[in-house]
């Protein structure tokens, strides 16, 4: 009975793909762990319990139908249970590998509640589309019916890639702008070859690009075409730029060289993986080899900054968070890898100035130890500082990774009409996903402010159905009037 290869978790223990060990992983670009061989995965799909409320796929932004398609890859039907994680997601490979999956699936699972360890939701899920990839499952992408309607889409990354995937096999031509010389975003530029391999990424952009997306690269809108250029060309745009406005921090000597942002750092060593020329990273600027770095941040973003500078042969790599472990809010896992590898995290800790030399080039982070206070209007306990709690970290490279905010994007696309929010996201029915210009909509990170990829692709799918839907309005409002 197919039941009988199901509910496995109590004499079949958790078990992730084996990582490299950390001295050699440390130093490559390679993911660092394999996926299953096809007997661990599906001895691992076989431990759900197959509850009767899916809390995994409750807590899943992409709502993927998690218990089903481990119930097919427990019984060998590892096609099926592709087809069936590729109906809700754009990306299952991706999301495999990058998406936080303590704090949303496998966090939820009913399993890890019970003390048995979740079920590897994520590893299982890579598995089974990088299977999908080598056997040939993936198919092209075709487009439906031409409809004499184009969409243009500004952002190459995880929400205009998935956005140009539906409205593609919808039949509508599709174009999407990128001031990058390559798509993919953050997935390319951002995140760092250990967690996404760059072959992973490429392979969805040339599914897209043999499926007839026409992407116009190193475009930059407001330079090269404004967003009323764009608009005359296109029956629709959706903005889906994401955010990529660094946080400050104020204190003195923030200005001195050596002070650098994290996606400028993490651009730098993927543009050198793919074999590009940096001048920035071969002079030293953005290269943490031989330095004493300190990262200053407690996201995700900070935990790629900290194993990229070990990776790059840093001489000694420190994290400085502000709060404490449990009440930091990048992935557990990246921070137990990143100790792994030799990384010092510095808990309860804030920057209050950076020394400099006379060339004025950094050489410490003066810090104050922490204390959890009140709660604030988040409901986190607020940081402050312990008096009489500073102290001196040598530092010859800064990393700022403190997390990101919208551009201003009126400003950037010569189109001041463009409404946003106090915060400076675009402004948006949240009915129709429309900004306050017509036939312009927005989706992903530019709305809702920094997110996941995986609320990226989510939005991207629910902004693709709202647009077909008022495009075949307009369409019909056309014919009307013809």
């Amino acid at each position: 009975m197919a039941d009988d290869k199901m509910l496995k978790f109590v004499v079949r223990d958790q078990s992730y793909p084996a990582k490299r060990a950390p001295e050699l992983r440390a130093k490559d670009f390679r993911e660092i762990a394999d996926r299953y061989a096809l007997p661990s995965a599906e001895d691992q799909a076989g431990r759900c319990s197959q509850c009767g409320v899916p809390y995994c796929s409750v807590h899943c932004p992409l709502q993927n139908h998690i218990p089903d398609w481990l119930r097919l890859t427990a019984e060998g039907r590892l096609r099926e249970a592709y087809e069936l994680s590729n109906s809700t997601s754009t990306m299952p490979e991706i999301c495999g590998r990058i998406c936080p999956q303590d704090r949303l699936c496998e966090g939820n699972c009913v399993i890890e509640f019970s003390g048995h360890g979740a079920v590897t939701i994520g590893s299982v899920e890579k598995f089974i589309t990088d299977t999908a990839w080598e056997q040939g499952w993936v198919e092209p992408l075709v487009a439906g019916p031409a409809r004499g309607q184009s969409v243009g889409i500004i952002g190459a990354g995880p929400a205009g890639l998935s956005a140009a995937d539906y409205l593609r096999a919808l039949g509508y031509d599709v174009h999407v702008y990128d001031r990058h010389d390559r798509a993919g975003g953050l997935l390319t530029y951002g995140i760092p070859g250990f967690k996404l391999e760059k072959e992973v990424v490429m392979r969805r952009v040339e599914r897209l690009a043999a499926g007839g997306v026409q992407f116009h690269l190193n475009f930059s809108v407001g330079e090269d075409a404004t967003l009323d250029d764009l608009r005359s060309r296109h029956d629709a745009l959706l903005i889906a730029t994401g955010v990529y406005k660094p946080r400050e921090i104020k204190a003195p000597g923030i200005g001195s060289d050596g002070v650098v942002e994290a996606l400028d750092f993490l651009t730098a060593s993927n543009r050198k993986s793919f074999g590009d020329a940096v001048p920035a990273f071969d002079d030293g600027s953005l290269n943490a080899a031989g330095k004493n770095v300190v990262v200053i941040g407690g996201g995700d973003t900070a935990m790629d900054c900290v194993r990229t500078s070990i990776r790059q042969g840093a001489k000694s790599v420190k994290c400085l968070y502000r709060r404490d472990r449990a009440n930091m809010p990048g992935s557990q896992r990246e921070v137990a890898n990143a100790e792994e590898e030799g990384v010092e995290f510095v808990w309860l800790s804030a920057p209050e100035a950076f020394d400099a030399n006379g060339d004025g080039h950094v050489t410490a982070v003066r810090a104050t130890r922490m204390r959890l206070g009140a709660p604030d209007a988040s409901g986190r306990r607020a940081p402050e500082a312990e008096p009489g709690g500073e102290f001196r970290l040598d530092a010859d490279l800064v990393v700022k990774a403190l997390g990101y905010d919208a551009e201003d994007l009126p400003k950037l696309f010569g189109a001041e009409e463009l409404g946003v929010t106090r915060w400076g996201t675009v402004r948006v029915d949240h009915q129709t996903m429309m900004t306050n210009l017509y036939g312009v909509f927005a989706a992903g990170d530019i709305v809702r402010g920094a997110s996941l990829v995986v609320w990226a692709i989510r939005d991207a799918r629910d902004v693709s159905q709202k647009i077909h839907a008022w495009l075949k309005q307009k369409a019909r409002a056309e014919q009307v009037a013809a």
